[in-house]
């Protein structure tokens, strides 16, 4: 019994190293919950939140195409978030604290681990670039406030005024009708941050995250955004993930890390982003009408993204389409507050 057993084990591989050879690896493995395991030789993808990241997702499909790096792709991405005055909750155009002031945090991560951040950053529309030359030419991870804006100032970065004739006027109608009980309540507005993951040709990860944070905040107020391991995380030899909404929920998970962590244990990046939510629920409870959402991306090319509430949008690139799509979700919320 033992010499067939071995014997039908050879026979076995070699047929199965035969039909590898014509069949994609996918046809035989798939993960414990039922997402396809793409393999290693998958083609670059690029995923990001909300509608604005189907332009971002243009940007950074231009260099991942041409055989360019992760890193340089999310860059670029979000950075043409950070200039569309549309946008009012990142770069150019945010919309501004309570006392008018237009405050910008970002952060960005590399496959090599290493990361860089800025927040409360005051007169520069690109965060993201300085947290890149933060990781890129200091040996911290973080700088904050003037000090960041000195540091943007001695690299050559350009300073100048950010808060637009919209933005503005939100500000105004905001503080006009503004009472006791409720300054500093998450807006009512439309305020998504920018994340975005990327898979080069190389296999190689990365993220990027950029916000003006919640419309009309407290004066210092900083969400996940900046924050390692809350509003983005890589790990290169297992996915990379990128979170939006209420950020004061998403800090308390950790919920890019704890993406990972969960991808790192053989769950698919889908179902990765929905156990982080719930993870949340069991942590907040009622306060759970407020949106959270994120996208993923394996080291395999595998892409998942989930929200708590409905609502939730992200584009996602890859073999030279880009397209919008809607989020599963976990709960109809009353309320859509996001930041």
């Amino acid at each position: 019994m033992e010499r067939f057993s071995r014997r039908f084990f050879i026979n076995f591989s070699t047929v199965l190293s035969a039909a590898a050879r014509f069949l994609p690896l996918k046809t035989f493995f798939s993960d414990r919950d039922g997402g396809i395991f793409a393999g290693k030789g998958v083609g670059p993808a690029v995923i990001s939140t909300w509608r604005h990241g189907l332009a971002a997702n243009r940007a950074a499909w231009r260099i991942l195409s041409r055989g360019g790096t992760a890193l340089d792709a999310v860059e670029a991405g979000v950075r043409v978030t950070e200039d569309d005055p549309e946008v009012t909750s990142v770069g150019y155009g945010g919309y501004p604290d309570e006392k008018g002031l237009v405050t910008l945090d970002a952060s960005i991560m590399g496959p090599d681990g290493n990361c860089g951040s800025v927040a409360f950053v005051q007169g520069y529309r690109h965060p993201v670039s300085i947290a890149r030359k933060v990781m890129e030419e200091t040996d911290h991870e973080m700088l904050v406030g003037a000090g960041a804006e000195e540091f943007a100032r001695r690299h050559g970065f350009k300073e100048e005024r950010l808060l637009t004739g919209k933005a503005r006027q939100g500000w105004l109608k905001w503080k006009a009708g503004k009472s006791g009980k409720d300054d500093f309540l998450p807006s009512r507005e439309n305020h998504d941050t920018v994340g975005m993951v990327s898979r080069d040709a190389a296999g190689n990860l990365a993220a990027a995250c950029t916000t003006s944070g919640r419309a009309f905040k407290i004066h210092g107020r900083v969400g996940d955004s900046p924050l390692i391991g809350a509003g983005i995380y890589v790990d290169n030899e297992v996915g990379a993930a990128a979170a939006t909404g209420e950020g004061e929920m998403i800090i308390k998970a950790c919920g890019s890390f704890l993406a990972v962590e969960y991808m790192r244990r053989g769950v698919s990046p889908r179902k990765a982003c929905r156990k982080v939510l719930e993870r949340i629920i069991e942590r907040e409870g009622e306060k759970t009408d407020l949106q959270v959402g994120l996208v993923a991306l394996s080291r395999s090319g595998e892409t998942g993204a989930y929200s708590l509430c409905e609502g939730f949008e992200y584009a996602l690139a890859r073999d030279g389409g880009n397209e919008l799509r809607q989020a599963e979700y976990i709960i109809k919320c009353e309320s859509k507050r996001r930041s």
